[in-house]
């Protein structure tokens, strides 16, 4: 077992990550979505020859580049965590965890970087076909470098591929494409590309909003909205289905988090799935006997259905997970104190697997690493100190998810009625006013669906392998407590600094005809 560990330290480690991952997470996804928007821009300005949607593709491009430049400083130091913050992690599955990283590093940052230079300062210097070529290589980089990413993430989600070394005591890759194809891999990484592909369709509205409130640029940001509406409806559309996808794994792997995302304390057959609802306060405990919502609108049996079509399919809610007994495909569940029991005979067996093999006794090694073996899925839980320990903040995982479902219906609507009034869009005070607010509204939704995925499955670092108490690095709390502020001081500014430098540049506008007009 491992020494006590400062809850103070795991708190503050957890804080320090979570406030890199919020920031980085601001620059990602308009990286992703921008890089299509202003990618299909430019390949009309290609098909039609018209200077118009070089400007227009030019204006997109520098919003890009902006946004670019400090997506990449808050990533570097995000990688960079893993080692000081979470040594004990890093050396534990390091040799699979690492593997998606350093090929983003080598193969999609190399990529962008490369490319990115001819889109910026190639347009009088390389065919316009080259240079269309190296925007959606640009683009395609920076979606890559997400892929290895997100593949690694969807590893912590749910770990394949491995097979654990007692002699390393680490986890070593022993199929990659079990890593990299994983279905919540795939799922993940389609899910998470487009909902960008979603804030993008939105930015785009709103900044082409504000230019219409203001009385400039009409035909500019009249073809802006239209190309960004349809990216962004033909991506809700897919984000639907990824989402769907998303769910489907969720139940089949973290059932605790779906349980936490519906407010489900007591599972069953044909389980209602909840539009929206208000948590209960006074419900403290998962099994005190309290009705876990104040208020809720809900569809019957739909949870039940959307996870394999059936209406009456059985869902577990927290408390069956915590107290098992219920059946699955692989037999009846166990309980959280039994899984707890298991991980620690693992952990056990394996210490004395060691000392046995110290000792030369490979025969009591083997014994003892059969017994390992044995326990080796619930090793984790060894280090769970009592079975509510595996419970995640159900305000937090239900509220965002929520909210990330209905702010999408909200960006679906503004989609579909930016198509529909067409030119007539600049008459509609109210619907621009709306889509320019819907700017930090998008960032709220993504955010939200980050908090769902990552605070759904606390208490793991790796979904039941290995929890944060076990991973975080032995370091004192009062140095990640300074580096915490360090960090939120030099991203707020940066922050800062690319919301004026945004600002600036839309307001300065793109250079069309229209501009030397006004």
């Amino acid at each position: 077992m491992i020494e006590s560990i400062d809850s103070s330290l795991i708190d503050w480690s957890r804080a320090q990550f979570a406030l890199t991952a919020i920031y980085h997470w601001l620059f990602v996804p308009l990286t992703l979505g921008l890089g299509v928007i202003m990618s299909v821009m430019e390949t009309i300005y290609l098909i039609t020859g018209k200077e118009f949607w070089k400007q227009t593709a030019r204006f997109w491009i520098k919003l890009f580049g902006i946004n670019f430049a400090i997506g990449v400083a808050t990533g570097l130091i995000l990688e960079f965590e893993f080692g000081t913050n979470w040594s004990n992690y890093s050396w534990f599955v390091g040799d699979i965890f690492g593997a998606p990283l350093a090929i983003e590093g080598v193969v999609a940052f190399f990529m962008e970087a490369t490319f990115i230079a001819i889109m910026f300062f190639g347009w009088n210097k390389v065919s316009k076909g080259a240079h269309l070529a190296s925007t959606w290589l640009t683009t395609l980089g920076a979606t890559i470098s997400a892929l290895w990413i997100l593949v690694a993430n969807a590893w912590m989600q749910y770990p394949t591929g491995m097979a654990f070394n007692p002699d390393t005591v680490r986890n070593e890759m022993v199929d990659f494409w079990a890593v990299a194809l994983s279905p919540m891999a795939i799922n993940k990484f389609f899910h998470t590309v487009i909902s960008a592909w979603v804030l993008g369709g939105v930015f785009v509205i709103g900044v082409s909003s504000w230019f219409l409130i203001k009385k400039r640029q009409r035909e500019f940001a009249l073809q802006s909205i239209k190309v960004a509406a349809v990216t962004g409806l033909v991506a809700s559309a897919l984000l639907i289905w990824t989402g769907h996808g998303s769910a489907q794994q969720v139940a089949d792997k973290q059932p605790m988090k779906l349980a936490a995302m519906e407010g489900l304390y007591k599972g069953g057959n044909g389980v209602d799935l909840i539009g929206f609802g208000v948590l209960n306060p006074a419900k403290q405990a998962y099994n005190d006997g309290k009705d876990a919502f104040l208020f809720k609108f809900s569809f019957p049996n739909m949870l039940s259905f959307l996870i394999d079509f059936k209406t009456d399919t059985y869902v577990p809610g927290i408390a069956d997970l915590i107290d098992g007994g219920f059946r699955t495909k692989n037999g009846t569940a166990l309980s959280a104190q039994e899984k707890i029991q298991r991980g620690k005979l693992a952990i056990e067996a394996l210490a004395e697997y060691r000392k046995a093999v110290k000792a030369g006794d490979l025969d009591a090694a083997l014994q003892y690493d059969a017994v390992r073996k044995a326990n080796f899925d619930y090793f984790g839980y060894g280090y769970i100190k009592k079975p509510t320990d595996i419970i995640p903040s159900v305000p937090i995982v239900f509220y965002s998810f929520h909210a990330m479902v209905i702010l999408g219906c909200l960006f679906i609507l503004i989609f579909i009625l930016a198509l529909a009034y067409g030119k007539k869009f600049d008459k509609q005070k109210w619907l621009q006013y709306v889509a320019m607010w819907s700017i930090p509204l998008v960032y709220i939704a993504s955010q939200a669906g980050w908090a769902v995925a990552e605070m759904g499955r606390q208490p793991w670092a790796i979904q039941d392998l290995l929890p944060v108490n076990a991973a975080v690095s032995k370091l004192s709390a009062s140095s990640v407590q300074l580096t915490f502020f360090l960090f939120l001081t030099l991203f707020t500014i940066l922050l800062i600094a690319e919301i004026r430098i945004m600002v600036k540049a839309i307001k300065k506008g793109p250079e069309t005809a229209e501009s030397t007009n006004n």
